[in-house]
């Protein structure tokens, strides 16, 4: 029981943070806000019994990639967001849009619960295993991944150069 009330104490924290991060007007806020989102998604790994998940989630996703974006939003100099009125097709399409898949996702969830069982066959056991499928049989997309990482910090550094700098630059060399 008790699992259960912290399960849906932190989804409604991770829920609400997910909330703020699209309702903010400063990025730094937002991705604050992401910090929240995924310190309470570790903590409903936990609550499910992956510890090595909950782990990785911790130190890659709130951590590394965390210190990334705060990076490149502090590099970027972005400032408050201007908000404006939305668009039509976004309001024509989106809202019905939004509203059947929450409708099919209702529908699935009320016809299929509890017809199912989770197995946890299907899921890679300890941490060696999971390395193994990581350096060993996805070693090309993994590595791809941290050349897209690279490249999109060299991007930030390109887009935050001032263009005063650039063409000072251009007359010296």
């Amino acid at each position: 029981m008790l699992h259960l009330v912290l399960f849906l104490i932190f989804g409604a924290i991770c829920v609400a943070g997910a909330v703020n991060l699209l309702v903010q007007r400063h990025p730094i806020n937002s991705a604050l806000s992401l910090v929240a989102v995924m310190a309470s998604l570790a903590v409903e790994y936990l609550l499910l019994g992956a510890e090595f998940v909950a782990a990785v989630q911790v130190i890659v996703y709130a951590g590394a990639i965390m210190v990334l974006f705060v990076f490149v939003i502090m590099l970027l100099n972005a400032g408050e967001e201007a908000r404006t009125g939305g668009s039509r097709v976004a309001i024509l399409f989106g809202i019905p849009g939004m509203l059947a898949g929450s409708l099919l996702v209702a529908w699935v969830l009320i016809t299929h619960s509890g017809t199912q069982e989770v197995s946890a066959g299907a899921l890679p056991g300890p941490p060696r295993e999971i390395a193994n499928l990581l350096f060993h049989d996805f070693l090309l997309p993994f590595e791809v991944t941290s050349v897209l990482v690279l490249i999109a910090i060299m991007g930030a550094v390109v887009l935050a150069a001032r263009p005063e700098s650039i063409e000072q630059q251009k007359r010296e060399g």
